[in-house]
């Protein structure tokens, strides 16, 4: 795929603001894109530990132990939100773990949406 980069001297009472160049699009929808995969990312580890939990999982197990680690530092902000009374390897329903999805997909989407702010109206970057 071939990008173009232009650029535009605009002058005259016709001009309704800055015209943005292929180049600035691109950037800031690359950018867009990086924050929805992050946002994916960390989403599918939360969910993963969503189930792990649910179901009982042995946290000694390598690979629980991973998951639940690589987790907790995003989980630990909700854990006085609800009771926190956790007992490994013992089947439990993390609302906390649910409650931080729902705060990270949140904030994913409102930077996604700052990010569109600063294009042009007639550009999306939700694609």
């Amino acid at each position: 795929m071939a990008y173009v980069r232009e650029t535009r001297e605009v002058s005259g009472p016709s001009t309704a603001g800055p015209v943005a160049t292929n180049t600035d699009w691109y950037a800031q929808f690359t950018v867009a894109r990086l924050v929805w995969f992050l946002a994916g990312l960390l989403e599918s580890l939360l969910a993963i530990r969503f189930i792990l939990a649910l179901l009982g999982a042995n946290p000694s197990n390598p690979f629980a132990s991973l998951i639940y680690s690589i987790t907790y530092p995003f989980v630990a902000p909700f854990f006085t939100l609800f009771n926190y009374n956790y007992h490994y390897g013992v089947s439990m329903f993390e609302s906390y773990t649910l409650v931080a999805m729902l705060v990270y997909g949140l904030i994913a989407y409102l930077i996604v949406r700052l990010i569109a702010l600063a294009l042009p109206p007639s550009v999306d970057v939700d694609a």
